[in-house]
């Protein structure tokens, strides 16, 4: 029942995530090509004109954070065989980035810090989460392949972010930094579901 119940969780919190940024984006003060190429995510989530659903994208932020902590702690965690420290540590600090960045937007210079410091904890933790995950399972299937690739790919994109924030493509960077743990975490809802019976 456990994996049943923290796999559902994790399925509503990433899907609930895409669905909110897709419907804040179509209101956000440009075309949905142009806002999501040209405008990071956490755009979506400052209170001005521009994006008039900011409530929306910060609920998603908070929502997957909380989403994440529960399932780990509440069941993944058991399908961890080796490196569960560090793995809850990553875990804990992914997670209370991204509630971070719901909480605090990017849109106020004067805490405007605690923002960017919880997009890295979320997205660098995240990303390195991921690997860590991929290696510390008691196989090495196609779910523990694709969870490799995925952080691979979010840390290659975090760190062409990093060295390109003066490119006008830099949101498209950040999504595709961004984009890995969201789709693990649907990922990893249904190989929970999956496996409702083991452990």
């Amino acid at each position: 029942m456990k994996p049943k119940v923290a796999g559902i969780v994790l399925l509503i919190g990433s899907l609930y995530y895409l669905i909110a940024e897709a419907i804040s984006a179509t209101f956000f003060n440009a075309s949905i090509f142009n806002t999501y190429v040209f405008h990071t995510i956490s755009e979506l989530g400052i209170p001005n004109g521009n994006s008039p659903l900011f409530w929306l994208m910060n609920s998603a932020f908070i929502l997957i954070g909380l989403a994440l902590l529960f399932a780990v702690f509440y069941k993944f965690k058991d399908f961890i065989v080796k490196n569960n420290i560090i793995i809850s540590i990553f875990t804990f600090i992914t997670s209370i980035g991204v509630i971070v960045v719901g909480l605090i937007h990017g849109g106020n210079p004067l805490t405007l810090g605690y923002h960017a410091m919880g997009a890295v904890m979320a997205i660098l933790g995240g990303n390195i989460l991921l690997v860590l995950i991929s290696r510390s399972m008691e196989d090495f299937g196609k779910y523990q392949k694709a969870t490799l690739i995925l952080g691979i790919i979010g840390l290659a994109a975090f760190w062409i972010m990093f060295f390109s924030m003066g490119s006008i493509y830099m949101p498209v960077y950040e999504r595709l930094s961004v984009y890995p743990l969201i789709v693990w975490s649907f990922l990893t809802g249904i190989f929970l579901l999956l496996n409702n019976n083991s452990h």
